[in-house]
């Protein structure tokens, strides 16, 4: 059973909802804590939304964890949607696969190589 719960706010917002999810790359099913935009265990996500939030985007593609960086005091994740070619960064979290974050980060560097 999956939970859902939503925070709206102004217009033009981040909402805020917490919902529970089955990520649709590895099966693993995810508590979201209204934070939440990727699977911790292969770092993959979902096109779901135009606005942080808001759930309105019309693909529904899953997003590829393509390339890793760290910024400042934050490490951060690029997801790239393998239906439409959409790009987003999203922060890690403390409970992402530290593996699975290292390998998106070789993957990315033997890109730059080749």
């Amino acid at each position: 059973m999956f939970r859902k719960i939503y925070i709206h706010m102004s217009p033009g917002t981040f909402i805020r909802k917490i919902e529970d999810f089955s990520c649709g790359k590895c099966g693993v099913a995810v508590k979201g804590n209204g934070y939440t935009n990727h699977c911790p265990a292969c770092l993959w996500s979902k096109h779901v939304d135009i606005h942080p939030g808001d759930r309105l985007a019309a693909c529904q593609g899953l997003m590829e964890p393509v390339r890793a960086m760290d910024e400042a005091s934050r490490r951060r994740i690029v997801h790239k949607c393998v239906a439409c070619g959409y790009e987003k960064v999203n922060d890690t979290a403390p409970e992402d696969n530290f593996e699975a974050l290292i390998q998106v980060m070789k993957r990315s560097a033997e890109r730059l190589i080749q």
